[in-house]
């Protein structure tokens, strides 16, 4: 694993390229269950965020929504997850009409297994929450890429060109 320091100064660890990536089952905003093992065999892309309907937050799903066919036409799967109630995700979901799965891991477990959830330090205060992390996992359920502390804007592009760029 390598260390990765925040920009308020607290250190995270990532998973590393070639790590198994967790397993997970978790609630869509449909009400319906998803897991890692219904990508098995394809690329995915897992991306952790905050908070639903924020603006870093809606900033990043909107690139997601805006590249979706590139990723849907090299056959990878788009999962976004949070600690938002499944509720919060439908809301977000439909406002911005998002096309893909967004997750809610309402106790951060499965954040934690992605060290994509922890303590937070904003506004004077500390808290537990999601960091924006990304991974790319591999058709054998592998991280191949990992994204910490994601910029918002324009993150799916660059997802895209570390796809390619694995294609290669």
């Amino acid at each position: 694993m390598h260390n990765y320091f925040h920009r308020d100064g607290t250190q995270s660890a990532m998973l590393s390229e070639g790590d198994r990536a967790p397993t997970f089952e978790l609630e869509n905003q449909d009400g319906g269950t998803v897991s890692l093992a219904d990508v098995d065999g394809e690329y995915a892309v897992v991306y952790f965020y905050p908070r639903a309907d924020t603006p870093g937050c809606t900033t990043e799903a909107k690139s997601f929504r805006d590249q979706f066919a590139a990723f849907t036409d090299r056959g990878i799967t788009v999962l976004g997850i949070s600690d938002d109630p499944v509720a919060d995700l439908a809301a977000f979901a439909e406002k911005h009409d998002l096309p893909f799965d967004l997750l809610s891991d309402p106790d951060g477990e499965v954040g934690r297994a992605y060290d994509s959830y922890g303590e937070k330090n904003m506004f004077g205060r500390t808290f537990d929450g999601v960091f924006r992390n990304t991974y790319i996992v591999d058709p054998d359920g592998r991280i191949a890429r990992g994204f910490e502390g994601a910029s918002p804007d324009g993150h799916a592009e660059e997802i895209l060109a570390a796809v390619d760029e694995l294609h290669a």
